[in-house]
């Protein structure tokens, strides 16, 4: 009995945390692909499908192919700045030092500093500013600088702390600090004899030791920094497709607010429908012929020899409205002429206001020279 509450307890348990990844949003569950509209107002957000870590990973590699290339320049800059530091001890420890000569040696050590990080400074500003364009496209935006209150709420960090974000972030710190270890290991354990020998080397050349040490350690671990960052870039691609999905009721919202509501749309549709319809009607006693199928169908022509240079379809229509486009032209003693494949092209192929197309000149010329005769006998 106890063993079978515990299972209880402990289905509870895991059902309760399991609601930690659900997935939000109204209507049920996000099935449907993002659509381009919901993914432009999320860039207008700030939210787009970016990895920190590859921006990183390429800074870091042009920090040390940077620092590879500028290593004369750097070395002579600095030796020539240690040199001036070390020129000022002797007027430092002098008791004649005052507060401009402080001030002095403090801005020359400054300038110094800029002088030599100038170049790598500039190259890292250059990939990140490239790298993130790469990714996101140009479209500055200050949405995520805004403050957001909902992420105090409690429930909300609990989600996010045991989120498959947090475990992605984890996995990658190990796998940085495994990396790290790694490298740093293996170079220092090549270089070890050499190291041992560096008590005894001049300024200059330990400078080159050392720096070639650590422009080998910096390329080597932005390489692999590297597969790590197209591993979240990837994730974070597919992370933001998954996030983008919309439920159902939200594609049909969205559809309403951007094409309008589909009633209202059909109200509209046919609002317009019944006023060419009665267009239509007012300008068929102008009629010359009405052409049937004989039941389904009625096309209504006139022909206007000084305005058009064929005749023109002022009204048709099927079932219902056929029987209303014949019982006018009765009212009105305008000839019903039965011609079913006539009929037929000239309803399904020619819109109100259109002439009809050569392929139909003969027949309904025939048509016509037949009604006209029965008016002239008449």
């Amino acid at each position: 009995m106890d063993l079978r509450k515990d299972m209880i307890n402990m289905n509870y348990y895991l059902n309760y945390n399991l609601q930690l990844f659900a997935k939000e949003g109204p209507g049920g569950e996000k099935t449907e692909e993002a659509t381009p509209k919901k993914l432009q107002d999320a860039r207008k957000e700030g939210q787009v499908a970016k990895s920190v870590d590859i921006i990183t990973a390429f800074m870091l590699l042009g920090l040390f192919l940077g620092l590879e290339v500028f290593v004369g320049y750097i070395g002579t800059r600095f030796l020539t700045a240690f040199r001036s530091i070390y020129g000022s001890i002797s007027t430092i420890a002098s008791e004649k030092v005052t507060q401009n000569t402080w001030v002095s040696i403090l801005r020359d050590a400054l300038f110094q500093i800029v002088i030599i990080s100038a170049p790598l400074i500039l190259i890292a500003f250059v990939v990140a500013i490239v790298f993130n364009v790469a990714q996101v496209k140009w479209e500055p935006t200050a949405k995520p600088l805004q403050p957001k209150f909902d992420k105090f709420n409690p429930v909300k960090g609990m989600k996010r702390l045991f989120s498959k974000d947090k475990i992605m972030e984890l996995l990658k710190a190990v796998a940085k600090v495994g990396v790290l270890s790694y490298v740093v290991y293996n170079e220092i354990k090549d270089e070890y004899a050499l190291l041992f020998q560096f008590y005894s080397y001049d300024i200059p050349k330990a400078l080159v030791v050392i720096g070639n040490l650590i422009i080998n350690i910096g390329i080597k671990i932005s390489v692999s920094f590297l597969v790590i960052a197209a591993v979240d870039y990837i994730y974070q691609k597919r992370k933001f497709a998954e996030d983008m999905k919309m439920t159902k009721q939200e594609l049909k919202d969205e559809y309403k607010n951007s094409e309008g509501d589909p009633q209202i749309k059909g109200k509209i549709k046919a609002r317009m429908r019944e006023a060419s319809q009665k267009r239509m009607m007012q300008e068929l006693p102008n009629a010359d012929v009405v052409i049937t199928n004989p039941t389904h169908l009625a096309v209504a022509l006139k022909y206007d020899r000084d305005s058009a240079s064929a005749p023109v379809v002022i009204a048709k229509g099927a079932d219902y409205l056929a029987e209303r486009i014949k019982s006018v032209a009765r009212e009105n003693q305008i000839e019903i002429v039965e011609n079913k494949p006539v009929a037929r092209m000239l309803y399904y192929n020619v819109e109100l206001e259109q002439e009809i197309p050569s392929e139909l000149y003969q027949a309904v010329a025939e048509i016509l020279a037949y009604v006209y005769g029965l008016k002239n006998q008449t």
